[in-house]
């Protein structure tokens, strides 16, 4: 994958405005404790602000993101729609192999990079999953993980304006994720802009059936988004595997640090 010097400026500088925009809220959160506010879990000091910072998320998803996500279903042959899944699949599956190796997580590394090679030439280009039916594991990894794993803490839970579920330690490892995102990286900026936007509708139809059922089933959506979102990184920081806490040890405490590297 070739890497264009013609916008290498302009993606920095994009990069660095994104940067800018999470500091800024998350600045604006530290603020916020300045309001009376009865957090009803340790990890979220910030609830009243996330909450409605979940709200406006969930305005907006149901204005344009969601009936979008609606129509491409109806519309795009589910064959074609898991072919594109795959394809952005295999590009992110390049990441999270820098970022397995960084972690010198050596059996993720060597299966990661099997994955790549077989899905990019044996899978035209990863719309097939070859690797999948062949029985090796995927291992998501992202720089917020590396930073976790390297001792850095995850910080309080934040909600950010059209992402959704973050922690300020994988806000501040956005800007290196987005220079890792090989959907990224093309000179062209029509190209680049539909392979996003692509990504984005997938991503949401993926998540249709899901975001529906938590609605439904859940008394309070937010705070089973937050528990659910916090439950997985930490087990994605110890591949599934974390330490066993003793009875008294508190499990919201144990999760809010993620400082211990993964075994």
């Amino acid at each position: 994958m070739r890497f264009f010097d013609t916008k290498a400026q302009t993606t920095k500088q994009q990069d660095w405005r994104w940067l800018g925009m999470c500091l800024v809220f998350a600045l604006l959160q530290a603020c916020a404790t300045t309001v009376p506010v009865v957090a009803s879990d340790p990890r979220d000091p910030y609830e009243n602000i996330n909450r409605k910072v979940t709200g406006f998320n969930d305005a907006v998803d149901g204005a344009v993101l969601k009936p979008v996500a609606l129509a491409y279903a109806q519309v795009v042959p589910g064959f074609m729609r898991t072919g594109v899944r795959n394809f952005f699949g295999n590009l992110g599956d390049v990441w999270s192999l820098a970022n397995n190796a960084a972690q010198l997580k050596f059996k993720a590394t060597g299966e990661t990079a099997m994955r790549v090679g077989i899905n990019t030439f044996v899978g035209f280009g990863g719309l097939l999953d070859i690797a999948s039916d062949l029985g090796i594991e995927r291992h998501r990894a992202d720089f917020g993980l590396t930073l976790g794993h390297w001792g850095m803490p995850s910080g309080p839970y934040i909600v950010l304006p059209l992402l959704g579920p973050s922690t300020v330690r994988d806000a501040l490892a956005l800007t290196v994720d987005r220079q890792g995102d090989l959907s990224r990286q093309s000179a062209s900026s029509k190209k680049r802009d539909l392979a996003l936007g692509l990504k984005l509708v997938d991503t949401r139809e993926s998540l249709l059936k899901i975001v529906d059922a938590v609605k439904e089933a859940s008394l309070d959506p937010y705070t089973f988004t937050r528990d659910a979102y916090l439950q997985k990184r930490f087990y994605d920081q110890y591949d599934g595997n974390p330490p066993i806490r003793t009875d008294d040890e508190d499990p919201d405490e144990a999760q809010d640090s993620f400082t211990a590297p993964a075994k």
